[in-house]
């Protein structure tokens, strides 16, 4: 969770600095470019606290988070490569550089694991959707906060080596890695979709 110094600056729904749910939900996009300045500690929080809200059968609390800022951002690609060079001993220094620099693309980075918990009536699919959830969440506060967010998965979610790296024990999985910070540039035009051509009545 985060912290800080000093009473945290008030990012609660409602507050200045943050919209309304609905405007939030339907407004909501993904920001692939994000730079510093990164959330700050009211916002993380807050960020952190819309995580804990996720939908959760049972109540399990099937995940936990590791916050990479700073320099570990650093020691995350160094990860990624050391994994890469396992799978693909023949990249180039230039591929090796390119894909470190993937870590820096946002000020801070979350990474969601979901952590299984035994339940006879909860299966592992259900516990990494609520980990999915989470990741949602903490997407939706973002927006809210007037932060961008970029939930982003890829090999390396799902690579042993980065799954040593962090810890993971043997049933946890990473979901994804939720980068966030100032969306750099114009954001993204939503698309206007029809609810009609998702939705549908089930007859009766």
């Amino acid at each position: 969770m985060a912290s800080g110094g000093g009473a945290a600056p008030d990012s609660s729904p409602g507050s200045v600095g943050s919209m309304n749910a609905i405007e939030a939900l339907l407004g909501r996009n993904s920001a692939p470019r994000l730079e510093a300045p990164g959330p700050d500690a009211g916002q993380l929080d807050t960020i952190c606290r819309a995580a804990l809200r996720a939908a959760d059968h049972a109540l399990l609390r099937p995940w936990r988070f590791l916050i990479v800022r700073g320099e570990s951002r650093r020691k995350l690609g160094e990860l990624f490569v050391a994994a890469s060079l396992e799978s693909a001993p023949e990249m180039t220094v230039a591929e090796q550089d390119r894909l470190r620099g993937k870590t820096l693309r946002a000020p801070l980075i979350i990474v969601v694991i979901a952590s299984h918990r035994e339940h006879p009536g909860v299966p592992g699919i259900e516990q990494d959707l609520s980990a999915g959830a989470a990741a949602q969440n903490m997407l939706n506060a973002a927006h809210a906060l007037g932060l961008g967010a970029m939930w982003r998965t890829g090999s390396m979610a799902y690579h042993p080596r980065v799954k040593r790296g962090f810890g993971l024990g043997g049933e946890e999985k990473i979901i994804g890695f939720v980068y966030l910070g100032t969306i750099s540039g114009k954001a993204k035009t939503l698309r206007e979709e029809d609810p009609a051509d998702y939705f549908a009545d089930w007859p009766a």
